[in-house]
């Protein structure tokens, strides 16, 4: 057990001092000061059901909006398609796809779309309230424009032992906000380690690595995310930290979260699994400034998944619902 758990303090030992250089060298900045915020919206339903936890265990095309390391255990062909209902009336669409090749590795393809809406033009020199009539107007043009983001990946992935697998992500952002636009080539980065004691999986990710944005004349810094995750089975039919079944399995997962924009954060999360069909999950994410509460179950029928989310955001917005459509084979 002691050679077992080697490996596992040199990971924990090494992503300590990258996550101190991370903090320290990077700087940390004040909340609302990146750009492309977009970029923090999680798409896969699983996953956020979770709390976001499955930087360690998310083995499915949507894994590359987390951790590209993830498509590898792709045994051939993945889809996954997620649509979230956003704060706001705005929504994002996420699309991914991934492909092995024996060999060589597993490619991946995604885009996201951010749908804002039409939102009315104002404007200062329209300002005026109509003497006769006591009409006020607030400044409207009488036009309208439609600002959004998108964004287009490719991903690569591989193992490089029976253990361990790596994997890249290489994006273009966009953001139009209507007045000026904006975008960039952004990169991902991510690992996940198979440590071989019980079911015990390791995995750290950064995302949104890449140039300042700038907008007319100032420039601010994509929101950089460091994530160091863990999960294992309590309860499973292979190797489980405590029972062995056959028809029941029970995930832990948990992650600490460096933000360039936030302080420390944490998530964690439970996935209950009957026969491999029926899925029901919850997570909590902790030092956030409104979020808390994730719920969500999924279905897994011959080889089609359908997943749900739900994100509790405070008193003061609407929950947040995320649905996904996958397809393996």
């Amino acid at each position: 057990m002691i050679n077992k758990l080697k490996p596992v303090i040199l990971f924990l030992i090494i992503m300590t001092f990258v996550t101190n250089g991370f903090t320290q060298g990077g700087g940390i900045h004040k909340v609302g000061t990146t750009s492309l915020q977009f970029l923090k919206v999680s798409p896969d339903a699983r996953t956020t059901a979770m709390g976001e936890t499955g930087v360690s265990f998310l083995n499915s095309a949507g894994a590359v909006f987390s951790n590209p390391a993830g498509i590898s255990s792709i045994p051939d062909f993945d889809v996954s398609v997620s649509y979230i209902d956003w704060l706001l009336d705005m929504s994002h669409t996420a699309v991914s796809a991934a492909k092995t090749f024996s060999g060589l590795g597993t490619f991946a393809i995604h885009g996201v779309m951010t749908n804002v809406g039409e939102i009315q033009e104002t404007r200062v020199d329209h300002l005026y309230r109509d003497e006769e009539t006591g009409i006020y107007n607030p400044g409207l043009t009488g036009n309208t424009f439609t600002p959004g983001s998108r964004v287009i990946g490719l991903s690569f992935s591989r193992y490089m032992t029976n253990h361990f697998t790596f994997g890249l992500t290489a994006k273009w952002a966009q953001e139009d906000l209507g007045i000026e636009s904006a975008s960039a080539i952004i990169f991902d980065g991510g690992v996940m380690y198979d440590t071989g004691f019980r079911s015990l999986q390791l995995a750290a990710s950064i995302i949104n690595f890449g140039p300042e944005i700038k907008y007319i004349d100032e420039s601010y810094p994509l929101p950089q995310i460091l994530t160091i995750g863990s999960s294992f089975y309590l309860l499973g039919p292979d190797n489980p930290m405590l029972f062995q079944t056959n028809q029941n399995q029970l995930m832990l997962a948990f992650n600490m979260v460096e933000a360039r924009d936030y302080g420390q954060q944490y998530q964690v999360g439970l996935e209950y699994a009957f026969n491999n069909i029926l899925f029901v999950r919850s997570g909590y994410k902790i030092n956030y400034d409104i979020e808390g509460l994730t719920l969500g179950f999924g279905l897994n029928l011959a080889n089609t998944r359908v997943d749900y989310s739900y994100n509790d955001f405070g008193e003061y917005f609407d929950s947040v619902h995320r649905f996904t459509v996958g397809f393996m084979r």
